[in-house]
């Protein structure tokens, strides 16, 4: 016969060895190729979040796709290295642009000029942003409407100049909820380079 105090023992030894048991299994439990790949993963995360890469931009995703620039200062480049010659400086963070084509890290984008080149793929962000009609830049009074709702009849809470970025929240049935310089509201969606006519998001 066990004394209390010996049998409160011999259950605290069960639990623990219990739970060590418990924690021990998964890491055999595993397949010889998921033990293999797991270093490569936890290297690749970590690699990641030392480039300031964002989840999204990890992630194989479709081409072409918008994202904006995540950096003050972006080198783009005439091939995708280091090596290759800079053809161009963007100096505006958050300025929409289209990726048309990936190698390794460095993406292949396109500014709302048709300016094309090549930059590293942690100064991207998978924040969305749009120009507000960039196309009517140099037209006399030309403004872009921001309503209140998403209706052509809705107030007017804001005329944007042409060219003005604003970030977006969501698109759906042709309309986009934007924000800029404090103001938010809707504007239509076919006034807006960075997404796509019948994107929802």
């Amino acid at each position: 016969m066990l004394s209390p105090s010996a049998a409160l023992r011999r259950t605290l030894v069960s639990l623990v060895s219990g739970a060590a048991l418990l924690a021990v299994l998964p890491a055999h439990a595993q397949s010889p190729a998921a033990a293999a790949t797991l270093p490569e993963a936890v290297a690749a995360t970590a690699a990641a979040e030392e480039t300031g890469e964002d989840a999204e931009m990890s992630k194989k995703l479709p081409l072409p796709r918008f994202v904006s620039l995540k950096s003050a200062r972006v080198n783009l480049r005439v091939g995708p290295g280091k090596d290759y010659a800079v053809s161009w400086l963007f100096t505006k963070p958050g300025l929409p642009v289209e990726i048309i084509q990936e190698y390794d890290l460095w993406r292949r984008i396109r500014d709302s000029e048709g300016t094309e080149g090549w930059v590293y793929h942690s100064l991207l962000s998978g924040e969305r942003t749009a120009l507000a009609a960039p196309w009517l830049k140099g037209k006399k009074d030309a403004t872009i409407a921001m309503h209140r709702a998403a209706a052509e009849d809705g107030a007017v809470v804001a005329e944007m100049e042409p060219g003005v970025v604003t970030k977006v929240r969501e698109c759906s049935f042709g309309w986009c909820q934007v924000e800029a310089a404090g103001r938010r509201g809707f504007v239509s969606q076919n006034e807006m380079w960075g997404v796509y006519p019948d994107e929802r998001f």
